[in-house]
């Protein structure tokens, strides 16, 4: 008679084994990494949260109507940043109309038109490479091309190309991969139909990729809005009693002297503000970070609706 540890161990049926690979286990490590990637979500939005309502907390109280239209002050009780966000506007609108053109145009050619070889191959490189590249390396650039060698000066102009060479790259990437995710078939469809390549590009494909581009331009606009190092790599002031384009429409014709002004931004002013010892500087900073951080929704909000509208008329999307 044998013992109870001489019985046979059961055997896993070859057929169950094989179900549990190909099936079972697949579905567990789907749930483990939708976990993982949830508990990152959660835990970065807490992060947020906490330091909003901590910036919340200590700016709200100072946050008024005078201190969004009063100048830069010694005096932290009378200091504010009517200059700055001013100038951040300006310098958003002007990196925009520079920046935007020429890298949108950029991807098109180099996704739809570009042929294949070795230029192409080293351009890409360099686009991705330069998308990388710390902001202080552009502020530097900047500083040697734009203020010294094409004699702009510590100006509006000077700030936001040097905020465009810092975007461009970005947008290039993200909008080459919206067009890239635009499926063939729309393509041979136009051109079965005759249109021309041109034709195709712009009211097929294009169309069909502006939400993607869209989605590229709000992050890389979001990080130029909130850039200090290549502003102040460049010279832009902490100080600016006086707004940009002060008498731009009062004179005929209209002159661009504005654009060749000095200039403050909302992130140089807090970083300025930061850096004193009195704690009411500090507070100040806080409501300017609440202005920013509202400037930024209103930015994003719009892109996302001009985004949602396109998908909507999008038709394989």
């Amino acid at each position: 008679m044998s013992s109870s540890g001489d019985l046979p161990k059961p055997r896993l049926d070859p057929m169950h084994a094989k179900t549990l690979r190909r099936h079972i286990l697949p579905r567990l490590k789907d749930r483990l990494f939708a976990m993982v990637g949830l508990s990152a979500t959660l835990l970065s939005l807490l992060v947020l949260a906490v330091l909003f309502m901590d910036v919340l907390g200590d700016g709200l109280s100072r946050l008024n109507w005078q201190f969004i239209t009063s100048y830069p002050s010694r005096k932290p009780d009378q200091a504010g940043i009517l200059a700055a966000w001013v100038g951040t506007g300006w310098l958003m609108g002007l990196t925009g109309l520079i920046a935007l053109p020429i890298a949108i145009a950029a991807a098109l050619y180099m996704e739809e038109y570009a042929k294949k070889n070795i230029l192409t191959d080293f351009i890409e490189i360099t686009v991705a490479n330069l998308a990388g590249v710390p902001s202080i390396i552009y502020g530097l650039l900047g500083l040697g091309l734009f203020v010294r060698w094409m004699n702009l000066g510590r100006s509006l102009l000077a700030g936001a190309m040097t905020l465009s060479l810092l975007v461009i790259p970005a947008v290039i990437l993200s909008s080459r991969e919206a067009l890239r995710a635009v499926p063939n078939s729309i393509r041979e469809a136009s051109y079965a139909m005759g249109a021309s390549q041109w034709q195709t590009v712009r009211y097929q494909v294009f169309p069909a990729a502006t939400p993607g581009i869209l989605t590229g331009i709000i992050l890389a606009m979001s990080r130029a809005i909130g850039e200090t190092a290549p502003l102040m790599a460049i010279g832009a002031l902490t100080y600016v009693g006086f707004l940009p384009g002060r008498g731009l429409f009062s004179r005929f014709p209209i002159n661009f002297d504005c654009l060749l002004e000095p200039f403050s931004t909302l992130p140089i002013q807090i970083f300025n503000w930061v850096s004193r010892p009195q704690k009411a500087f500090s507070v100040n900073a806080a409501a300017g970070i609440l202005v920013l951080f509202l400037i930024t929704f209103m930015m994003n909000g719009m892109a996302v609706y001009l985004r949602y509208r396109h998908q909507k008329r999008s038709r394989w999307s």
